[in-house]
């Protein structure tokens, strides 16, 4: 019994920070043959200007030190989408009274959301040829947002999701 308080609060954290990410990929794509990159110029990312400097430049540094480098005529273009959405509550209390006997019964039932809706910020990546325009990689993320949040940790959680969905960039071949 001791152990559930602990265990609860651990959940609740980290569900309050997991960045989910989905990946997808053409598997034909020979990833060695791209080092240089740049963003679509009409790009609309979505995002405020502050946000989408930060993440620029956050991405920039995390595909430097992965060996690509930024270039006027480049092997592929990136594309950066955002959107935020309103949640619903994932967990609700229910609350029940019931009896019966004499073949007579009778209920009463109450269901009662737990925690509030949040703001959550779906951004998507998508690397495309600049030869073959053609999307050979892309990375959808939905993670927990604050409107109201510091600078600094703004771009701690935008650094966080960058480091997350560039965890599997490139795709290991098998």
């Amino acid at each position: 019994m001791r152990y559930v308080l602990p265990i609860l609060f651990c959940c609740l954290l980290a569900s309050c920070t997991s960045i989910r990410v989905n990946y997808d990929y053409d598997k034909g794509t020979d990833f060695s043959n791209y080092t240089t990159y740049n963003y679509f110029s009409d790009m609309e990312t979505g995002l405020t200007q502050l946000d989408e400097r930060r993440l620029i430049r956050i991405l920039d540094s995390t595909l430097q030190f992965k060996g690509y480098r930024l270039a006027e005529e480049p092997e592929f273009f990136i594309n950066i989408l955002s959107s935020e959405y309103q949640s619903a509550p994932n967990s609700g209390l229910g609350v029940g009274i019931g009896g019966g006997g004499r073949n007579v019964g009778g209920g009463v039932s109450v269901g009662l959301p737990i925690g509030n809706t949040g703001i959550q910020r779906h951004i998507q990546f998508d690397f495309v040829d600049a030869q073959r325009d053609a999307l050979f990689w892309q990375a959808s993320t939905e993670s927990g947002y604050r409107d109201n949040a510091s600078p600094s940790v703004r771009e701690q959680r935008l650094r966080a999701l960058v480091k997350k969905v560039f965890s599997k960039f490139p795709p290991e071949t098998k």
